[in-house]
């Protein structure tokens, strides 16, 4: 099968986090993928949940999860709190579905019990260098291909745990047919017997829980980071000794994503020492109380996010960076997806950050920094808000940013930058821009396009520098030498707050 997909199978993918903890912004990239995937062969998006590790397991981590994607504006089709014929979808809730595997594969001969403890374990790792349980030591372990099958049975009808393990034969060559990576070729003297189920808690483990799963939900490819290609020939393996090689998904595994300087994978670590966030959305430890940093409470709009996302390790063939999501779906070829592993440039997402802003309706900006004006005491009418963003949003990576930008339009400065004063408040500043509120005075219309024209004229009559005077009456409507087109700024605050502002800092200034 290739990634145009074999017709006679929908395409079904799945994304299976474990609720150990907040999701990983890189976790997020791999949702994308599959999503992109399903979408664009018109196929199924699974949201199971590997639950399967009770040790690891932290109160709130699925609520935080689906409330990510719910931010995000990834959607499933089915899974865990979206339904659907193939559940349930979280794993410790499969119990008896993973037993009935186990004994199908000891039965099989595929499989077998041990009995060895982790003290025996440590014991043969600090004998034999680079040990490993396999076809060289399994005979010399405690287990039921060393035991009679008598005292087997006592072992485990005397509530001794135990762990079922994969039995693999050396000396194969396990062909991995990856999408991305190419023919991998593995020969399985180099794999252990993996663990697939422990008495302990009646659970599988991730090998076993995943390849059943992905079976018995007719999944079509796994899409998942590249952390996990050691275990592609392993599910290989398992596929086989099932019987089940006509169903096998097709692989593909993603690039790592990288600290910003590039020498490594990108850990919680990095977002602390360099200031951004590695989560979608602020996590709150339980067992911690440490707060994390996220995305959404960053301000960071989600499309600019997942647009960023999309482009961490594959791209669409030409120098397009800004896109829909609808477009990505459109675009998107896992065989285009690169091998190497993707920087992560966060500098880069504030400029999608701020591309996002510029491509949003005024209105729509608006109600996002309505709460932000809320904050500072400010009510305005939703005309007068998208009025203000109109006029700054260009000069914004983050909606909070607006307010830094546009305070003065809602509020008089309640003092002057020194800087801007040292620079435009000369000695000759109190008497143009007293002169100058006195022609404001005699002007009806404030609207910028008419009163610009009359006040050029107005100083090119008085033969003053224009520099001068507009940016010495800018420090006294503004506070500073910012902001956007100095008659936009008069025509937003009006003629009387103008003039207020403008000779109450004649009085704070003389």
């Amino acid at each position: 099968m290739s990634d145009t997909v074999a017709k006679e199978r929908r395409v079904r993918v799945r994304f299976a986090p474990s609720p150990t903890g907040p999701l990983h912004i890189g976790g997020v990239r791999t949702a994308l993928y599959n999503y992109l995937f399903a979408r664009q062969h018109d196929g199924d998006f699974i949201f199971r949940i590997e639950d399967t590790d009770t040790n690891r397991f932290v109160p709130g981590a699925e609520d935080y999860i689906i409330e990510a994607f719910r931010w995000l504006g990834i959607t499933f089709d089915e899974g865990v709190s979206f339904g659907g014929k193939y559940g349930p979808y979280r794993q410790s809730e499969r119990r008896e579905i993973y037993r009935r595997h186990v004994d199908a594969l000891l039965d099989a001969g595929k499989a077998y019990i041990a009995f060895d403890t982790p003290d025996e374990l440590e014991k043969r790792r600090a004998e034999i260098p680079n040990f490993q349980y396999d076809a060289t030591t399994r005979l010399s372990m405690r287990n039921s291909l060393t035991m009679p099958a008598d005292e087997v049975r006592a072992l485990i009808g005397g509530g001794i745990q135990y762990v079922v393990r994969f039995l693999i034969e050396p000396g194969r060559e396990v062909v991995v047919d990856d999408l991305i990576r190419g023919r991998v070729v593995i020969n399985s003297s180099i794999l252990d017997d993996k663990v697939l189920f422990k008495s302990a808690d009646e659970l599988p483990t991730y090998h076993l829980a995943n390849i059943v799963d992905d079976h018995l939900m007719e999944v079509t490819h796994v899409i998942r980071g590249e952390e996990w290609l050691p275990s592609a020939p392993l599910h290989v393996l398992l596929y086989e000794a099932f019987g089940w090689q006509d169903t096998m998904p097709r692989f593909a595994h993603l690039p790592l994503l990288l600290k910003p300087e590039g020498n490594g994978k990108l850990s919680k670590r990095d977002g602390d020492r360099l200031g951004f966030p590695v989560f979608p959305l602020e996590w709150h430890d339980p067992k911690t109380g440490e707060v994390s940093s996220g995305y959404r409470e960053k301000d960071y709009l989600p499309d600019a996010v997942l647009n960023f996302l999309a482009l961490l390790g594959w791209n669409p063939g030409d120098d397009t960076e800004i896109m829909s999501l609808d477009r990505m779906v459109s675009l998107f070829n896992l065989e285009k997806c690169s091998k190497a592993g993707a920087r992560f440039n966060y500098q880069k997402l504030s400029w999608f950050n701020h591309e996002y802003i510029l491509r949003k309706d005024d209105s729509e900006v608006a109600e996002l920094f309505r709460p932000v004006l809320e904050r500072n005491g400010v009510t305005e009418t939703p005309e007068r808000i998208e009025k203000a963003v109109s006029l700054v949003k260009s000069r914004v990576n983050f909606i909070h940013e607006l307010w830094d930008n546009s305070y003065y339009l809602f509020r008089a400065p309640d003092g002057y930058d020194d800087k801007s004063l040292k620079k435009w408040w000369k000695e000759d500043a109190p008497k143009t821009t007293a002169e100058l509120c006195g022609f404001l005075e005699t002007q009806d219309d404030f609207n910028a396009e008419t009163l610009e024209p009359k006040v050029m004229d107005w100083i090119a009559s008085k033969e003053y520098p224009v520099g001068k005077v507009m940016n010495a009456f800018r420090v006294t409507l503004v506070g500073a030498a910012m902001g956007p087109q100095i008659f936009a700024i008069t025509e937003f605050i009006g003629k009387e707050e103008t003039l207020r502002r403008a000779r109450r800092a004649l009085e704070v200034l003389s």
